[in-house]
């Protein structure tokens, strides 16, 4: 998979889709004023927003009071999105690679999965299924994994040397959270993986305004036309259409706010 073949039938239409004022509308991003060097609102936002799409049940001014006020809570309440909120603490100063996607998953799946798969790369088959058991997706093959991921980090490689537009940013990062969650190379805690590495590669290319971008929250306020918007690639690995890819790559530019 070259990422630029996805661009070369997909872009022309992104670029007609997108915000006008998506230059604008990232350049009003800011931080919060109860942001300090210890504590970060929009981290905090995104790692509660991104595990409640998995189900978590945490609200974010729990969370808030917990992080930045030191408030106690029980265990179980806060203990997964400290991890979620650790691997973006991670990332904001590390290069997005092979090696630290699979430290940043060490971390964030502390309370996910046992400790040796922890930043490893599954070896049995995966399956999406829905609440009620129906399998919505079934993800690369155990034994494609392994190469799949490779050509994953080889397109990240490029494009982080490459000088790319506003727009370009915006596009090829959804396109690393949309090719990594097919690909659904870990155990558990892929989904929170691909927001993480969407906002990681904002982020490198844009700068810490990037990791103010409130996509996580938006993709949970729509998170059934989230999973409809992926799920409209198909249903198996080896056969996902990226032709229809369009409507859940529009949803990251459209998760700023409008000035």
């Amino acid at each position: 998979m070259d990422f630029n073949n996805i661009k070369n039938e997909l872009f022309s239409d992104y670029l007609k889709e997108i915000p006008n004022k998506l230059q604008e509308n990232f350049n009003a991003l800011e931080e919060a004023e109860i942001s300090t060097d210890t504590f970060s609102f929009y981290t905090s936002v995104a790692s509660v927003y991104s595990s409640k799409i998995e189900g978590e049940d945490i609200d974010i001014d729990s969370y808030i009071k917990h992080k930045k006020f030191g408030i106690s809570f029980l265990p179980d309440y806060t203990k997964k999105i400290d991890d979620l909120y650790n691997a973006y603490t991670f990332a904001k100063t590390n290069v997005l690679n092979k090696t630290t996607i699979s430290k940043a998953h060490q971390l964030l799946s502390k309370h996910l999965v046992a400790k040796h798969w922890q930043g490893k790369l599954r070896t049995t088959n995966m399956y999406v299924t829905s609440p009620d058991g129906k399998i919505e997706y079934v993800a690369a093959l155990p034994q494609e994994v392994e190469a799949e991921m490779k050509n994953f980090y080889r397109n990240i490689e490029l494009l982080l040397k490459q000088k790319l537009t506003l727009q370009e940013v915006f596009f090829f990062a959804s396109i690393i959270h949309l090719v990594f969650v097919k690909i659904h190379p870990f155990n558990d805690g892929n989904g929170r993986c691909g927001r993480l590495f969407e906002k990681w590669f904002l982020g490198q290319k844009l700068g810490e305004k990037a990791w103010f971008v409130p996509s996580e929250r938006n993709y949970y306020e729509q998170h059934q036309i989230y999973y409809n918007n992926l799920r409209k690639l198909g249903l198996e690995y080896t056969e996902l259409n990226y032709s229809k890819a369009l409507p859940f790559l529009l949803m990251l530019p459209n998760s700023l706010p409008i000035i």
